[in-house]
């Protein structure tokens, strides 16, 4: 027992040592810590060492917690008005500071004393006794600055990841009063194992030696612990997951009402599931339910969302997950914005975790998103017949892909817009009869175009365009031109765009017949151009500029693309043409997702603005992208078609043919074209306008042909000379 010596130079010698407090040692100077035999380390003042040891200081203040329990007869006096958090204090004190004092590989005897006597299994039994009351709290902030503060592996003995595992079943409890505490030595548990990181298998309470040859890198340590006492059962081949297990505990505490009892939980998280050493990707895949708990907790966010705000779910900007702890006010403005912050929150957090998870981790987290929430709850509402529901989940799906950066989830995402059941229902709803559906599909496809995955374009385009049957063959190419324009007509004289009534006389640039042989760009270029009669133009009445204006945004989308498809090995020029591909062009099939764009630009004139700008939109980035099947069949338009077949640029032809019939019903045709030009750049209008989807449909059809002009602008030049 130490006894107090030393005068106020002592207490300064003692907290240049570090140890104890510098307030604490006054108190015991003057006697008023209310346990002057203890824990005061006086020095000699000449050489600045301990007179007396550490050791028996700390057996003393341990000696002192126990006896408390025997002496005692009061069972509801709280642990905070007995001296045991005091004691518990000291003791880590001694601990701390005696490991500074040894060398690297020797353990103290204070240390020693711990582990022999079994303290922290000692420990734990009376913190989940609650006695005194609030005793859990105490043993717990003790093994949080122990694996905290003491920098000696000790998660691999025996005598510490035993009671650190029976403590940790105690955590996140129904009803618990100690969150902070708890989510505080989770924390403390997981940064250890980050640190070594095998011993992840110990605090997930796996066992020691497994099966086969994966993890024999750890088998030392395996044979470390038998000498340390007790061995395990063999490996069960399933998952082995406890309900009160670290994972789980975690899991709940990622619910809680404390911002700073979430953070700390989803941090925890993080460190276990970034760790690159060793075999623990495979421990976390193989031998946990980690990623059932994950996506089910996906799950249960999704079910609480409210589907009747589609365009906001939709437009849901890039929330990172930290940023639910960094808000001002954690009230959300309403109850269904915070259903929505926690969903998309979640979302990033699992999008973040698997980016800097082990790959055999980041797959199976993926994989279980993709079985528990794409195929279990999210297909059924796709393919549901409600609009309501199928308008909500297809702009969550949206909003999913858009902000989705992990490879392996975004795999997981396309296999299933791509391959699933509900792929093609998913791409014929961009015709769908509601335009909310067809546009918010057409988004979906217009967030797919910029994901940087291979698949994407393979499957929707490429894989139908690849044998070239949409070409004729050359000795029937002069045949064939005379019919590509009506690609869905029975005969050719059925299209208006070659009806007797439709005269181009007005206009001194009709669409020029193709002229042979190879095409510069500035045919191209004009082709695009003058598909547009000049009697419907409309933005040099407004002083706009001609397809220049698009150039810079049209050189941005051209080099978005290419940098999505860099990696792809794409051909630089298109397969020969076979005699075969013409002998079957009758059996030619321009895709799913061409067809609906197809079908949906012909009928540009009668639908509504927003629906045709994303239409163009999808559109415009295909073109932009640098595959030469794609550059011919979208941006050459004096390739010959063969009789089945049609192109973007026949069905443009076309659209111009209905245009030109439609406008001789249209009195006044310029200034209406400038009023609503105006009404739609938010200047002075007219109000009260008439043909009002049939003049906004042609200012679109006009600025199209100048933004794909310009697209062929930036492409032709490093295409051919």
């Amino acid at each position: 027992m130490f006894h107090i010596q030393g005068s106020v130079l002592q207490v300064e010698t003692w907290v240049c040592h570090g140890f104890p407090s510098f307030t604490q040692c006054v108190q015991l100077v003057h006697g008023r810590s209310g346990k002057q035999g203890f824990a005061v380390l006086p020095w000699n003042t000449t050489k600045r060492e301990p007179t007396v040891e550490l050791f028996d200081s700390f057996v003393d203040h341990w000696k002192s917690i126990t006896n408390y329990y025997i002496d005692t007869t009061d069972d509801s006096r709280p642990v905070r008005q007995t001296d045991i958090p005091w004691h518990l204090r000291q003791m880590l004190d001694i601990l701390v500071y005696e490991e500074k004092q040894q060398a690297v590989e020797d353990t103290g005897a204070c240390m020693e004393y711990l582990l022999q006597h079994k303290l922290l299994e000692t420990l734990c039994t009376l913190g989940k006794a609650q006695y005194p009351p609030g005793m859990s709290q105490q043993v717990l902030l003790f093994f949080s600055k122990l694996l905290s503060q003491v920098q000696k592996p000790l998660l691999q003995l025996v005598n510490v990841y035993r009671p650190v595992q029976k403590l940790i079943c105690l955590c996140a409890l129904p009803g618990s009063q100690t969150e902070k505490e708890e989510a505080q030595f989770l924390l403390a548990v997981c940064s250890r194992v980050k640190q070594d990181p095998h011993t992840l298998r110990y605090v997930l309470q796996l066992p020691d030696q497994p099966v086969g040859s994966t993890l024999s890198s750890d088998q030392s340590e395996s044979s470390m612990q038998s000498s340390s006492g007790g061995t395990d059962p063999p490996l069960p081949c399933g998952p082995i997951q406890s309900e009160s297990s670290l994972l789980r505990a975690l899991l709940r505490l990622t619910k809680s009402q404390s911002t700073s009892v979430c953070l700390k939980a989803h941090e925890s998280l993080l460190l276990l599931c970034g760790l690159q050493a060793g075999f623990s990707g495979e421990l976390l895949s193989t031998h946990t339910q980690l990623g059932e708990l994950l996506a089910g907790r996906l799950q249960d966010l999704y079910s609480l969302l409210p589907m009747e705000d589609a365009a906001e779910l939709q437009s849901w900007p890039h929330t990172p997950w930290s940023s639910q702890f960094s808000r001002l006010s954690t009230d959300p403005s309403s109850q269904s914005v915070g259903h929505m912050i926690n969903f998309f929150c979640w979302l990033d957090f699992l999008d973040h975790l698997m980016r800097e998870a082990p790959q055999v981790l980041s797959v199976k987290l993926a994989v279980c998103v993709h079985q528990l929430w794409l195929v279990e709850l999210l297909q059924p509402q796709l393919l549901d017949t409600c609009e309501q529901v199928v308008l909500g989940s297809t702009s969550v799906l949206c909003a999913t892909v858009r902000l989705v950066q992990s490879s392996c989830l975004l795999d997981q995402l396309v296999h299933f817009l791509l391959r699933s059941d509900a792929a093609q229902p998913l791409l014929r709803r961009c015709d769908h009869i509601s335009d909310q559906i067809s546009m918010v599909s057409l988004c979906l496809v217009e967030e797919l175009l910029q994901k940087p995955h291979r698949d994407v374009l393979d499957v929707l385009v490429l894989s139908f365009l690849h044998t070239r049957r949409y070409l004729s063959p050359p000795a029937s190419a002069q045949e064939e031109r005379q019919t590509e324009s009506g690609e869905d007509s029975e005969d050719p004289e059925d299209d208006p765009f070659f009806s007797d009534s439709l005269s181009f006389s007005d206009s001194p640039h009709p669409p020029p017949p193709p002229p042979p042989g190879p095409q510069t760009a500035d045919d191209v270029i004009n082709s695009f151009l003058c598909l547009v009669p000049v009697q419907v133009r409309s933005s040099q009445l407004l002083q706009e500029g001609g397809y220049e204006t698009y150039v810079h945004d049209a050189h941005t989308l051209v080099t978005e693309c290419q940098a999505l498809s860099l990696s792809w090995d794409w051909p630089l020029t298109p397969p020969p043409l076979s005699l075969s591909s013409g002998k079957d062009s009758a059996s030619f099939f321009e895709g799913h997702l061409l067809k609906v764009l197809f079908d949906r630009l012909g009928r540009l004139l009668e639908q509504p603005y927003e629906l045709n700008l994303q239409l163009t939109a999808v559109l415009s980035r295909l073109s932009a992208f640098s595959h030469p099947l794609l550059h011919e069949y979208l941006l050459n338009p004096y390739i010959h078609l063969s009789q089945s077949s049609r192109s973007l640029f026949s069905v443009l032809i076309r659209v111009m043919g209905e245009l030109m019939q439609r406008i001789q019903q249209v009195s006044n045709l310029s200034e209406r074209l400038l009023n609503t030009r105006r009404a739609l750049l938010g200047l002075p209008h007219d109000p009260g306008l008439d043909h009002l989807t049939l003049l906004k449909g042609v200012i679109v059809l006009e600025e199209f042909c100048k933004e794909l002009a310009a697209i062929a602008f930036v492409k032709l030049p490093q295409d051919q000379d």
